[in-house]
């Protein structure tokens, strides 16, 4: 990562185990990541998605199906239980080791990067299966600090979307979009939207005193035009507007803006 990134703060704590097999024969061999949210009690599970080559068949057989024994037992349970029954009732065959701690800005983040140190290497594969996190933090109230605008980091994509070049996802720091924007969650946009704006949730951009910096903010985008001549016309005002009614709305020259992305979802 440049020396230059600004990386994104750490905004809450995550408990993580490392899951290892101790099979008959064969060395210890660490085979997963159980990472739990302490204060929304839950729980994000990677395991190797095979065990053919560290396991016998038979062995395999089961270890597979362990992946998913542990997310009905955590849905049963809730994380931290579950975490506790671990500690407390694993056989010879499965360990866990003590619980650390670790800084989380994006527990899916964290997980696959805590897998990558302890498991085996995460395969990035840029728009097929991860997206690049930018290291600017939308600022849903006014416009944020001035920072670089450049790739912090892949993030695993979310199941079902489609993913094309102009998708990248970004942190959105304040209240004035909640609820349906939490403060500090990690969001999916897209580049250079078409059509109309209007009712929209865009990130906008004011560039900065430096041409590598700007300050972005993300509000619902609203504007009123005005006829000028003949099929021509243009903004009266722009207004961009929060969805929490504890904050205002406030007007903008379209001279002082660029439009960058649209916000299209709240990954995490």
């Amino acid at each position: 990562m440049p020396a230059s990134v600004v990386p994104i703060r750490a905004r809450r704590e995550g408990t993580y185990v490392v899951v290892e097999a101790v099979l008959p024969g064969r060395p210890p061999r660490n085979i997963g990541i159980y990472l739990v949210d302490p204060e929304a009690n839950r729980a994000w599970i990677k395991l190797v998605p095979r065990f053919d080559h560290i396991a016998d068949p038979d062995d395999a057989e089961v270890l597979e199906l362990l992946e998913q024994d542990m997310r009905e037992r955590t849905a049963e349970m809730g994380a931290e239980a579950f975490l506790g029954w671990l500690e407390d009732g694993l056989s010879h065959v499965l360990r866990i080791s003590d619980r650390q701690s670790v800084g989380v800005d994006s527990f899916t983040r964290v997980l696959d990067q805590l897998y990558g140190q302890h498991v085996e290497t995460v395969e990035i594969l840029p728009y097929v299966t991860h997206l690049p996190l930018y290291t600017l933090r939308a600022a849903a109230g006014k416009l944020g600090e001035e920072m670089e605008s450049v790739e912090e980091d892949w993030v695993r994509a979310p199941e079902g979307v489609h993913l094309e070049p102009d998708l990248f996802v970004a942190h959105v720091v304040g209240r004035s979009m909640e609820p349906r924007i939490p403060d500090g969650s990690l969001n999916l946009f897209r580049l250079h939207p078409v059509g109309s704006r209007q009712g929209k949730i865009l990130l906008i951009e004011r560039f900065g005193s430096a041409d590598e910096t700007a300050r972005y903010t993300v509000k619902r985008y609203t504007s009123t035009k005005r006829a000028i001549g003949e099929d021509q016309w243009e903004h009266d005002r722009i207004r961009l507007e929060p969805l929490n009614p504890e904050f205002e709305p406030w007007d903008a020259g379209p001279e002082d803006f660029a439009v960058v992305a649209e916000w299209l979802r709240v990954i995490e």
